[in-house]
């Protein structure tokens, strides 16, 4: 099968030619149509993301949608025909999914949302665990919480203000002025930054002197920080001393342990009832590249979460 090859960090992917999967106990064979690019992928090209430990020569793309070839053994909920999509691979040595086929653990998949292209279902995984894990799993979200999301406008920062939205939540999202109309657009109030407001919830997205903004941002007594790129170090008696709790996001976890992967599919089952009630939306890169032109993906400007189709 044709596969995109990166052989060297820093250097460009090439095409060429792999040994196809088979599905093994356990597995989903998937017949690729779209791969999602993230900035985490571009980070593991250039050699920048130990955390993702991904040996070379290897196979990127972390998202993915297809449809189902053949299942192999003990997998149930599936069969030869589904669209599916999930994030299930291009990290921890795992082949991603900028190839024609994957045989991927089928308990990261969950069925397609029916509403919208596979293309776009490849854009959502990644971004939408993220905003998952940190506002329901980590947060505990619920109707009338007050939640402040930094970098509204971001790939993740969207997911959450939606998902905010969606449990009933009162939203405010930082960003710059030129992304006001895309934030208001989605129905969270539009805000520089907190300027002493105090919210039941902080979701950071940015990281850096943004975390410890957000520290000072959660409500007295309560209130729940939590941070998607919370890698550097900070200073935590800001948040201590308003008695409040923080919460770190890595959602590399499931698929580099082994650990917690029939989450992911759940979570996933989640995002595709959101999309098919119109509570969820996807913002793709109206741009078309095909795979051997994944180089190019990786290097396109904003404007929509990049999409490479593959079949």
């Amino acid at each position: 099968m044709k596969a995109m090859i990166l052989e060297a960090a820093g250097k460009p992917m090439i095409l060429g030619d792999i040994p196809q999967p088979a599905a093994a106990p356990g597995q989903v064979l998937v017949r690729i149509h779209a791969s999602g690019v993230n900035p985490l992928d571009l980070k593991i090209a250039a050699g920048q993301a130990a955390h993702a430990r991904m040996p070379l020569p290897a196979v990127l793309g972390i998202d993915m949608a297809g449809v189902v070839e053949a299942v192999g053994p003990g997998v149930s909920g599936f069969a030869p025909g589904d669209a599916v999509f999930g994030m299930t691979g291009g990290v921890g040595g795992v082949q991603g999914s900028l190839a024609e086929y994957a045989a991927v653990d089928a308990s990261l998949l969950a069925l397609a949302p029916r509403s919208i292209s596979l293309r776009e279902a490849a854009a959502l995984p990644l971004v939408f665990i993220t905003a998952w894990e940190g506002l329901v799993d980590r947060a505990r979200v619920k109707a009338g919480d007050s939640v402040l999301v930094q970098g509204g406008a971001g790939g993740v920062g969207r997911m959450a203000v939606q998902l905010a939205l969606a449990h009933g939540a009162l939203v405010s999202a930082t960003g710059r002025t030129s992304q006001r109309e895309l934030i208001e657009a989605m129905g969270a109030r539009f805000i520089e930054q907190a300027d002493g407001e105090e919210f039941d919830i902080v979701y950071d997205t940015v990281g850096g002197a943004v975390l410890d903004a957000s520290f000072r941002a959660a409500r007295q007594y309560g209130g729940h920080v939590v941070s998607s790129l919370g890698w550097g170090t900070h200073a935590l008696a800001p948040l201590s001393f308003r008695a409040a709790t923080y919460s770190g996001v890595f959602t590399l976890l499931p698929l580099l342990s082994g650990k917690g992967r029939a989450a992911h599919g759940a979570i996933l089952r989640e995002a595709a009832r959101l999309v098919d009630a119109g509570k969820l939306k996807v913002h793709v890169n109206p741009r078309r590249f095909p795979l051997a032109e994944a180089n190019q993906a990786h290097a396109a400007p904003g404007g929509g979460k990049v999409v490479v189709d593959i079949g």
